[in-house]
């Protein structure tokens, strides 16, 4: 008696959380249009004038990168600004041979006169933010530009970004990843999918009512004034970036977010690396709300909309473990709504938030048609690639919930990076390369299991109740069924 009002108490909590972030992202939806309505005119520098060119630092932090390094190195060589006001810090904390083969290539571009040094550590401590750190203490440029190894920027992509600091409360100016190889497989529209909501939705409809956003860690610049402010980068959370962010916005820096500029990047390819980097993400996540809970509730120079959407936006990772709890426990649900008459008010009640996948559904049409286009066959390519994003991201709900339940309760990791391969046709060998991990994750038995659950849960729906079956939760379990499976045996193949 009493386990059936724990289980309806646990899963109400979970579904009326869903409810709240759906409603903040329709917030968000809102701002974002209501934006692209008004534009605002900023100062900005004229690089025209050498008087007004500040000296710019590129900061390339690397780790045993040996599939991507010679691209990264060649396409920021041809990054357009003035010689003489520009460095490039290779900062490389590999443990591998890519150290010798990255130092002879920076030698060969040093020799045609550009400023490029080869930084090495024998301690990684810090990881990432510790190099970033180091590097910075020797670093000449005001404005210190960050790209990851997989990132391919423009040649231009300093002349419109760097213009925007000639404001000086603005910290960080951060551009919009593109992905180079977003048709590559399922996996990596997927991916693309959250990663534009994330860069339309939510970044613009944040940074247009001033609202905190995130640096992403590459593809964006510091200045560095507001680096030291901030208190330096710190390597306690595995999303250094979103921790200096908010430090950085607690002290009342501004951030500029540049939708128009597009940065593009290259995507993991095997459900292992995408594995690695959602751990990651939403582990760093939950560690940040844990640091930043209380200095962004006691902070008085913000409002208290910028407060809910900030720790709301330091949450995001959470929902994963709310969405996993709703699943998991909807089975059981399923069985108390047919089997206790006197709870069918509460599931009337209960069925109007199914609105959260209909608010899902709407605010993601608009990025996906910002992308792609309108019209009826982009609608329906729509649809199918909606709830193919939600299957597969709710087959990753176990794994991103544990990463947020380690991070909420202080358990500290390592920082794993992700894999890159430098692929972008689906016939190109991945196989060999030497940096994926060789284990199958702990959590792929969990995840099998799971599938067989929610198939069972499919079954339900015709076995309960007096009238033929209730198949209410049948398209939700469907999806859960196809999710986990992909999950699985992508992960099961990817070790063949």
């Amino acid at each position: 008696m009493y386990l059936q009002y724990f289980i309806i108490i646990i899963y109400t909590i979970a579904i009326v959380l869903i409810f709240m972030y759906a409603l903040a992202q329709l917030n968000l939806l809102y701002n974002y249009l209501s934006s692209r309505k008004k534009r605002k005119h900023c100062e900005t520098f004229d690089l025209s004038n050498s008087d007004e060119v500040p000296y710019v630092t590129i900061q390339l932090p690397v780790y045993n990168e040996m599939y991507v390094m010679e691209r990264l190195l060649d396409n920021i060589a041809l990054i357009e600004y003035p010689k003489h006001k520009l460095e490039i810090q290779v900062l490389d904390d590999s443990t591998d041979e890519t150290v010798h083969t990255t130092k002879t290539h920076i030698e060969k571009l040093a020799a045609k006169g550009l400023d490029i040094k080869h930084i090495t550590r024998t301690d990684r401590k810090g990881f990432k933010a510790g190099a970033l750190k180091e590097g910075l203490v020797i670093a000449k440029g005001e404005y210190i530009a960050i790209f990851d190894a997989d990132f391919l920027p423009q040649p231009n992509w300093l002349k419109r970004t760097i213009p925007y600091f000639k404001n000086k409360k603005i910290g960080v100016v951060q551009t919009r990843w593109g992905h180079i190889n977003r048709n590559y497989s399922i996996l990596t529209k997927i991916q693309a999918f959250a990663l534009d909501a994330h860069f339309t939705l939510e970044q613009v409809g944040r940074n247009s009512k001033g609202h905190f956003i995130n640096f992403n860690g590459t593809a964006g610049v510091w200045r560095k004034d507001c680096i030291i402010d901030a208190g330096n980068w710190e390597g306690d959370t595995l999303t250094e970036d979103l921790d200096l962010s908010y430090r950085a916005q607690l002290k009342n820096w501004e951030f500029k977010y540049l939708e128009d500029v597009e940065t593009p990047a290259e995507l993991p390819i095997v459900i292992s690396a995408v594995r690695s980097q959602q751990f990651r993400w939403n582990k760093g996540g939950a560690e940040n709300f844990r640091k930043m809970l209380w200095r962004v509730i006691k902070s008085k120079n913000i409002s208290a909309k910028t407060k809910i959407h900030g720790l709301l936006h330091l949450l995001n990772s959470s929902m994963f473990l709310s969405i996993f709890i709703v699943a998991v426990l909807s089975i059981p649900m399923l069985y108390i709504k047919n089997e206790y008459a006197h709870l069918r008010n509460y599931f009337y009640v209960m069925s109007f938030f199914v609105m959260s996948t209909i608010i899902f559904f709407v605010c993601y049409w608009f990025m996906y048609k910002n992308i792609y286009g309108s019209g009826f066959k982009r609608f329906f390519g729509y649809i199918g690639m909606f709830f193919t994003f939600f299957s597969i991201a709710m087959g990753f709900s176990l794994h991103n919930s544990i990463a947020v339940i380690e991070g909420h309760i202080g358990k500290k990791s390592e920082f794993v990076r992700t894999p890159k391969f430098n692929i972008r046709k689906f016939k190109d060998n991945w196989k060999n390369n030497k940096y994926l991990r060789k284990k199958l994750s702990r959590n792929v038995v969990l995840e099998g299991i799971l599938m067989s659950y929610f198939g069972f849960g499919m079954y339900s729906a015709f076995v309960v109740g007096d009238q033929g079956g209730d198949f209410g939760l049948f398209p939700f379990h469907l999806m859960l069924f196809i999710g986990f499976g992909y999950v699985f045996f992508k992960s099961l193949s990817s070790k063949v």
